[in-house]
Parts: structure tokens; C-alpha cells; sequence
């Protein structure tokens, strides 16, 4: 099954890359159709392909918080089926893909977690990729989830942006009655026990860009501690079209500076500005569409499951130099970092 994949994915390549731009290719299989809106042009940034080294699916917009800034806001449900997302990731590891990172939405949302957790299962054990990682707020996170497909993930990154719970429900992360820092710590422990990877992201806006975390962050020891500067995506979270209006939670160069000194003694952190992230990141949407950022706002490809990768990841906008500039390619595989769990 996963050869026939690989093959018809290198068909659908070679076939769009001979027909004109206009052409629809009616290579989807019965039952599936990619009817999402299309640009109205696409355009191919560079004649050299970039290699799907890391790659980031949003295969969910839905999510259970309302962050203010979010930049992948809930704009449909529409989740792939199981096979034929596990088809597109085959594909992916084909073209070279190493390292996937399962996003949302909140990832945990889609079948309570079972539906993320098989993906996990798949790339680890039958892909048999290098790392396997999670990005989620955390709420929806049970400990059986560990136990049956902890051993598969590598990686789990959760979104804290302050350590004030105050604040967190300014943002948009409070959980009602449960308290968004206490869950932090709880899933700490549970990566501990079950040998998973612990790492923290955390977004830079106008209402925790004073607070100092150095405390916090050095007792939870996460192996990597992503500090990012809030972006505006047009039609996102920015725009009239738009579900969010971020505009409120932008700061400044100076600001993002800022606070990156005040917390330069951090061994973990990993500082992101705009101008790193923007092209930086292979983003594939829940059509498995790549999403082109170039423009300031998200432009989809075609699906690589009617195309194929190469085809697909030309109109990408990913700017490899980049992505290899600002230390996207790093330990990530759990079996090397020899962490003290």
C-alpha cells in the first residue's frame, strides 16, 4: 500500500508538472474531494525544490480556547480521514520528511486524542521517522493518552504565554475552573514518567511582554523553551475577513528585544522573531495543502494528495536557508538527547 502511494503521488507530480497551471487533475480518490478554496494564482518562488525535512500539519482548526492572536483560527472542522492523512505522510517521508509536528486547532480535540495519537503511532512505528511531536494547550490531555501512545512521541510541546493565570484568560487560555499553570505542571510530570520530551512555546505579546518567567521556566526545565514574537497573518488573525484581531496584542522589535535580554540566562530559550518565523516553517493545512506566507497572509497550494510533494511544494513560499538558519534542524529525536527523564 505504501509503495502504490509513493507511486501514485510521483505520478500525480510528473503529471502536473507537464499539464498548464489551469488544469485540475482528477487524481483524489472515490469519496474525498478537495473542494477548500483555491488562490486565484499560484505562484513558484524557486526553481530548486526545498527537501520536507521538518514539516508542521494542521490537520484541526478546531479548537476549545480563544486565543487572542491565534494565526490558524477555526475557520472549518473538516478533519482528513485517518488513511488517507497517514497516505499524505507516507508521501511526505518519500520525499524526505524526518521530523513531523502534529498541530492545530488543538490536536487533542479530534476524537479525544485518538485520532493524533494513531498519527503518532504510524510515523513512529511504521514510518519509523526520527522525531514525532505534538503542539497543544494541554487541556485536553489525559494520562491514559501515555500510556498507550507515549512511547511513539518524542516531543510534546504545550503553549504557555504567562505564568499569571490572569493573564492567561486575558489571552484567551483559561480553562474555567482548571487552572492553565497547574495543568502545565501535571503534564510535566507525566512526560517524565512515560519519557517523553518536555518543551514549552510561548507567545510575546502586549500583555505578558513585562512579566519575567526565568523562575518558572528554569524549575519546569523544559528541553526547549520557543519564545515567539506575536505575527499578524491577513485573513487570520488580522483583516476583515479575519476571526481574531490581533492587532491589540503586537509589539515591537524593541519589546521582542526586550525581553529576550531579560531572559538571556535561560539555557533553554529559543527566541523568534517575525522575520525568522514568517517563511521559516512547512505548514500543511487540513487538506494537506501547503500554506505560502510570503504575502503575509496564508496562500494555499494544491493538496499534495492530488499532486504529489514536488509538485505541491513549489508554491510553498518555505525558505530553507531559513528554516536551517534559525536552528530548525536540532536533537530531536528522544533516543539522542539522553535527557534525565
Amino acid at each position: 500500500r505504501a509503495v502504490l502511494a509513493a507511486l501514485r503521488g510521483r505520478l500525480g507530480a510528473l503529471c502536473w508538472s507537464l499539464a498548464p497551471l489551469p488544469l485540475s487533475l482528477p487524481l483524489s480518490l472515490p469519496g474525498w474531494r478537495d473542494s477548500a478554496p483555491r488562490p486565484q494564482r499560484e505562484q513558484e518562488w524557486d526553481d530548486t525544490l526545498p527537501t520536507p525535512t521538518s514539516v508542521n500539519y494542521h490537520f484541526t482548526r478546531r479548537c476549545n480556547y480563544k486565543c487572542g492572536f491565534c494565526f490558524h483560527t477555526a475557520k472549518t472542522s473538516f478533519v482528513l480521514p485517518l488513511e488517507e492523512a497517514k497516505r499524505g505522510l507516507t508521501m511526505l517521508k518519500e520525499a524526505g520528511m524526518e521530523k513531523i509536528n502534529f498541530s492545530g486547532g488543538e490536536p487533542f480535540i479530534q476524537d479525544r486524542g485518538e485520532f493524533v495519537g494513531e498519527l503518532v503511532q504510524f510515523c513512529k512505528q511504521e514510518l519509523e521517522l526520527p522525531s514525532v511531536s505534538i503542539v497543544s494547550n494541554g487541556s485536553l490531555i489525559r494520562k491514559q493518552w501515555f500510556q498507550k501512545y507515549g512511547e511513539y512521541l518524542d516531543i510534546l510541546a504545550i503553549s504557555c504565554d504567562s505564568f499569571d493565570e490572569d493573564v492567561n484568560v486575558l489571552i484567551g487560555r483559561g480553562q474555567g475552573k482548571k487552572n492553565h499553570v497547574e495543568n502545565l505542571h501535571k503534564l510535566r510530570q507525566w512526560c517524565r514518567e512515560y519519557a517523553v520530551a518536555f518543551k514549552i512555546n510561548s507567545v510575546i505579546n502586549r500583555f505578558n511582554v513585562e512579566e519575567d518567567m526565568n523562575e518558572q521556566i528554569k524549575a519546569l526545565n523544559p528541553v526547549r523553551w520557543k519564545v515567539f514574537q506575536c505575527l499578524l497573518i491577513e485573513g487570520e488573525n488580522s483583516g476583515e475577513d479575519a476571526l481574531r484581531e490581533a492587532e491589540k496584542f503586537v509589539i515591537s522589535d524593541e519589546d521582542f528585544d526586550r525581553f529576550l535580554d531579560r531572559h538571556k540566562d535561560v539555557s533553554c530559550l529559543v527566541p523568534e522573531s517575525n522575520q525568522k518565523m514568517r517563511d521559516s516553517y512547512l505548514i500543511l493545512d487540513e487538506y494537506m495543502r501547503f500554506l505560502n506566507c510570503r504575502n503575509g497572509r496564508k496562500e494555499p497550494s494544491k493538496s499534495i494528495l492530488d499532486v504529489g510533494v514536488e509538485a505541491a511544494i513549489k508554491f510553498s513560499g518555505f525558505d530553507e536557508k531559513m528554516f536551517l538558519k534559525r536552528g530548525g534542524k536540532y536533537v530531536w529525536s528522544k533516543a539522542d538527547m539522553k535527557l534525565d527523564w
